[in-house]
């Protein structure tokens, strides 16, 4: 699933639509999907200038019935009056996939906007059944039990996460994993930490173990540089998810063009230390640390070569290429039992042999990126956007993952125009893919 967050829809610019590709044992297709904005029958709203329809999306099956359901968010959308206010729709997954929906209504409207700039779907409270975590530019995270077609969720509940509010700030992303091993999902909250209201606050990654009362914090992981993405999996096959957050351009400490860094899950969860901070300076990784790279602006985990150990995808969505200045490029780092190896790392560009296109001033190939099987071998796939290409119409790359790590034989690309998104204005596909 990818977003085309200012896509236009019925004439209305920068509305914001999602598409929806269905996966097959050949891959992903551009005609077999579905797109979606607020003007599709069933989908609750209208398309309007500037709502962003799909700039955050996840997915998961929320009614118990055995279907993955999608969730939408429009962080941008007026809501009764209230500008910005934010809106989350969820679009029911079935038999025939993806149709009609609901809203799911901001319980605290007056006390933040952007509501839906950060989802999660996740069981925090081991009871069987998933609960939506919806972030905002608040200090808290609603966590929503109990969502059904036609009703109101059961019950909503605030989790105080005592983030910096305000515009930039608030919960800048959400994720889940079991990072402590006992069958519970955890849930994982970039944003800056706040210490003492209103002044002191610092860039963190906050680990919240689940519990039959809901997610309990765990750890804050503090950073010195800004943290603007986190993922969870198991890097090390321990049976322990393990969390890798990236602090994009900032600290000396942790590299002028960005970094990543590994914090180990065990039974009592996250460890608070990195067990590993890579940049590209670090020997054995593609390129080099150069100020403004933006290495670790995106991160994906999954297990691309199908050895038991989860790999990760990072982005550097404003690395030059050649002469070509936010050309963008992808790093792929293989997942061993200490953590991470820098042994088989690869880079990919629009310039790598075998990548459809061309690196070009301002593609930022890579502004989000993706790891999942789609074809359903047991490996998973990377999928890149490059939200800035072909003068901001956007793409999705695709390519296969393999027992020797991602190929880019048969690796496919598309635009909007592709997969019945107008390229009229600034579409930007490939600028959310689903996390």
């Amino acid at each position: 699933m990818t977003a085309a967050p200012y896509a236009t829809v019925g004439g209305v610019t920068r509305a914001g639509a999602v598409v929806v590709q269905y996966g097959s044992s050949s891959g992903l297709s551009t005609t077999r999907r579905t797109v979606i904005s607020q003007n599709t029958a069933g989908i609750p709203g209208s398309a309007e200038t500037e709502d962003n329809f799909g700039k955050r999306l996840t997915s998961g099956d929320l009614n118990n019935d055995g279907y993955a359901d999608l969730v939408v968010g429009a962080e941008d959308e007026d809501v009764d009056g209230d500008k910005d206010g934010g809106a989350v729709v969820v679009v029911w997954g079935g038999r025939s996939g993806l149709s009609g929906g609901q809203s799911i209504a901001d319980p605290a409207r007056s006390a933040h906007d952007s509501y839906g700039m950060s989802l999660a779907v996740g069981d925090f409270d081991g009871n069987g059944r998933n609960e939506l975590a919806v972030g905002s530019t608040g200090k808290d995270i609603r966590i929503h039990h109990g969502i059904g077609k036609n009703v109101a969720p059961a019950s909503s509940v605030e989790l105080t996460a005592d983030l910096y509010p305000g515009i930039v700030h608030g919960a800048e992303a959400l994720t889940t994993g079991d990072v402590n091993g006992d069958g519970t999902d955890d849930l994982v909250i970039t944003g800056t930490y706040l210490i003492e209201d209103p002044y002191t606050y610092y860039d963190a990654t906050h680990v919240y173990l689940g519990s039959p009362s809901g997610p309990v914090r765990q750890t804050v992981l503090r950073s010195d540089s800004w943290q603007t993405a986190a993922a969870v999996g198991d890097l090390n096959g321990d049976g322990y998810d393990d969390v890798v957050t990236g602090a994009p351009p900032g600290s000396v400490q942790e590299g002028d063009g960005g970094s990543v860094s590994v914090y180990l899950g065990s039974s009592s969860g996250t460890r608070t230390q990195p067990a590993q901070t890579i940049t590209q300076d670090t020997p054995g990784v593609p390129g080099a640390d150069e100020p403004d790279d933006w290495f670790g602006h995106w991160l994906s985990v999954d297990d691309i070569n199908g050895d038991g150990y989860a790999d990760l995808a990072v982005s550097a969505n404003f690395e030059t290429i050649g002469t070509a200045k936010l050309a963008g490029s992808v790093t792929v780092l293989r997942g061993a039992p200490g953590g991470l190896t820098t042994t088989g790392a690869q880079s990919l560009t629009q310039n790598t042999a075998g990548v459809p296109g061309t690196a070009e001033t301002a593609d930022r190939f890579g502004w989000a990126v993706r790891l999942t099987d789609v074809n359903g071998d047991g490996r998973a796939d990377l999928f890149a956007g490059a939200d800035g290409e072909n003068d901001a119409d956007g793409g999705v790359w695709s390519l296969r993952g393999s027992s020797s790590g991602v190929t880019t034989k048969g690796a496919t690309s598309w635009g909007p125009a592709s997969v019945g998104v107008p390229a009229t204005g600034y579409p930007r596909l490939g600028q959310g893919i689903l996390q």
